[in-house]
């Protein structure tokens, strides 16, 4: 993908809230607001720290009719590569988080099979799956090193959904998490997996992120920071609160750059 010729991030939506609450309140009602329009809704979502509380506004929504999930199919950026069952998995993240608390048909929820022996097979049965079902929106975060889903920063950024070794940022930051021990593969989508959402929305929160965000939003586009590339999505819509914007230029957060 070419690199625009100004920054990246400059055509992007850039929202810079209060808090971290009011990004996940902001977050929610954006989903929620995807999850009212008619037809079925496709949503590629991420884990995290950053969207736990974005999933707990969302199940409040829910039960108060205000984000139904009768139509919703779901996607998964990424699993490590653990069983289903393991409570690292994200599955068991995302069944805690949301699955469980909100009415949706089991065979609505698509994932990653983190153990299959066969996982270059298994990754193409998966882009295949979200090939036919193309996401409405994507939820995603930003790594500290700017990984997007498990796509690490290197000398290119996998387009398609494929095995990857997470870097030792990553594993730490998953074990200042509470996770031990930490995997050192996972499965993920790729670039233009992501590319395929007709939405975007890119959320951060917390002053550790505010150099990825930078990175990632002002350029240049570079595998070097995979997130960078999300700046050439058409539609791509960013949350962030004021300490992980703080790196940004002081006029950003009233809907653009």
């Amino acid at each position: 993908m070419k690199a625009p010729r100004g920054g990246a991030g400059d055509a992007a939506r850039i929202d810079v809230l209060d808090s971290a609450g009011a990004v996940a309140r902001r977050a929610a009602a954006s989903i929620a607001a995807a999850l009212r329009e008619p037809g079925r809704r496709t949503l590629l979502l991420a884990v995290g720290k950053t969207m736990a509380p974005i999933y707990r506004e969302l199940v409040r929504l829910h039960r108060a009719g205000r984000a139904p999930f009768a139509r919703a199919v779901t996607f998964n950026l990424d699993e490590l590569r653990v069983a289903a069952e393991d409570p690292r998995s994200f599955r068991s993240f995302m069944e805690r988080h949301l699955f469980s608390r909100v009415r949706i048909a089991p065979k609505r929820i698509r994932f990653l099979n983190g153990v299959a022996e066969d996982a270059g097979a298994e990754c193409a049965r998966y882009e295949a799956e979200i090939g036919g079902l193309p996401p409405d929106l994507a939820l995603v975060g930003v790594g500290r090193n700017g990984h997007v889903a498990y796509l690490e920063p290197g000398a290119s950024v996998a387009p398609r959904t494929s095995l990857a070794r997470l870097s030792e940022q990553t594993r730490r930051d998953l074990a200042a998490g509470g996770m031990r021990p930490v995997p050192r593969e996972a499965l993920t989508v790729g670039l233009e997996t992501l590319f395929s959402a007709r939405r975007i929305l890119m959320v951060a929160t917390g002053p550790e992120k505010a150099g990825a965000v930078a990175a990632a939003l002002r350029g240049p586009v570079t595998a070097r920071c995979p997130a960078s590339f999300l700046s050439l999505h058409p539609r791509l819509e960013v949350l962030l609160d004021r300490a992980a914007a703080r790196r940004l230029p002081a006029e950003v957060g009233g809907g653009g750059l």
